[in-house]
């Protein structure tokens, strides 16, 4: 099997589907399986690697954090004609997928497509909601003719199929590294490093972007009750457009750390006591389940694929999205009720370790094969 694989974001750019792609990249490398990967050029500079072509790129206009590559036709197909694919994976709807897309279409070459970002939901808050026919219009006709369309949890399955988006849609859920992401990175430095000196912590990671609901944390932290309040902490782990403006009304009891990766990121999961995230647009959730793997509880939206990750007075809890007195009554209980913590922490723990890596690509793969020896007896 010989991979093409287009995308718009691919590490070391920080978002849920970057990471995924990085993961599935590696993945390929221990297995020896032989991929082309085309995406834009992102803001930090990277060495060139041979099977790795990026692009020049330019901010998306509705979503500047989203870069398009420009691509180079020309180089583009020679790369493809010489590389010689079996299979073509899109997972970018733009530009680098538009190119995909067509070079498929015109070899004949078996076709599959990511969906991971719902553009719809996005669209509300940047005020542009009147693209919304016209997504949706175009994310339809130019995903109809891939032989299969991936997506990331049972939640976005049903948005698609209930549109008639396409026919064959397969779920390619999300794995986490258990041993990286583990109860075990607990460290005291993490109090000292952020001078905390209350007894709780609550976390929130992801991106400091307005569709991750992230004025609902601080509403939330404000809202519980008063005692509660006086003795926990909030820590705000990410970056994002949001992320000055927020972070400029200091709290002598809540910190911003701005973007953080590797053992820094894995010791804060570990250390805080209750993860909040009541963001209703995600498709899977990848935070959601490293903090799992870390041993906490999580308090989450009832939308999108967070509600399949956290079992409602299981391994933590489900809110209605936006609603902040409920995030605060299960946040207040949670951190007031330690037995209780504890039950759900090893239960989030218990979940984590039920989802692996390899499994999941090693089923995503042999979907592959599927594909390509299908379209083979329907060409013979």
């Amino acid at each position: 099997m010989r991979i093409a694989i287009f995308s718009d974001t691919y590490a070391p750019e920080v978002n849920g589907v970057a990471r995924t792609l990085k993961r599935y990249t590696n993945y390929l490398d221990t297995k020896g399986i032989a991929y082309r990967l085309f995406v834009p050029e992102g803001r930090t500079p990277v060495p060139k690697v041979p099977h790795i072509e990026r692009f020049m790129s330019i901010p998306f206009l509705l979503y500047p954090d989203c870069r398009l590559a420009i691509p180079n036709p020309i180089h583009i197909r020679q790369t493809l004609d010489e590389f010689k694919p079996t299979l073509i994976h899109v997972a970018t709807p733009f530009n680098l997928g538009l190119f995909g897309l067509h070079y498929g279409k015109k070899h004949q070459i078996p076709m599959v497509a990511s969906y991971h970002t719902h553009f719809d939901d996005y669209l509300a808050y940047y005020h542009a909601t009147f693209l919304t026919k016209w997504i949706w219009k175009y994310l339809q006709w130019f995903h109809q003719p891939f032989d299969r369309v991936y997506v990331p949890s049972e939640s976005t399955r049903e948005k698609l199929l209930s549109r008639n988006f396409h026919p064959s849609i397969d779920i390619w859920g999300r794995g986490v590294n258990h041993h990286f992401y583990s109860p075990a990175k607990q460290s005291r430095s993490v109090r000292e490093i952020y001078n905390i000196k209350e007894k709780n912590i609550l976390l929130y990671v992801g991106r400091v972007a307005p569709e991750k609901d992230v004025h609902i944390v601080l509403e939330t932290f404000h809202a519980l009750p008063e005692h509660v309040k006086q003795e926990t902490h909030l820590l705000i782990v990410g970056n994002g457009p949001l992320f000055q403006t927020l972070s400029a009304k200091e709290h002598p009891q809540i910190t911003w750390t701005g973007f953080l990766e590797g053992e820094a990121l894995s010791k804060v999961y570990a250390s805080a006591d209750l993860f909040l995230f009541p963001s209703p647009t995600e498709t899977f959730g990848n935070v959601v389940l490293e903090a799992q793997s870390s041993g906490l509880p999580v308090i989450g939206a009832k939308a999108g694929g967070v509600q399949h990750l956290v079992t409602h007075g299981v391994n933590g809890f489900l809110c209605e999205a936006k609603h902040t007195e409920s995030f605060a009554n299960y946040t207040s209980l949670l951190l007031e009720q330690e037995s209780l913590r504890r039950t759900f922490a090893e239960k989030s723990r218990a979940f984590a370790l039920t989802l692996s890596w390899n499994e999941i690509f090693d089923k995503l793969i042999n979907s592959f094969l599927q594909i390509a020896n299908r379209k083979q007896e329907i060409s013979a």
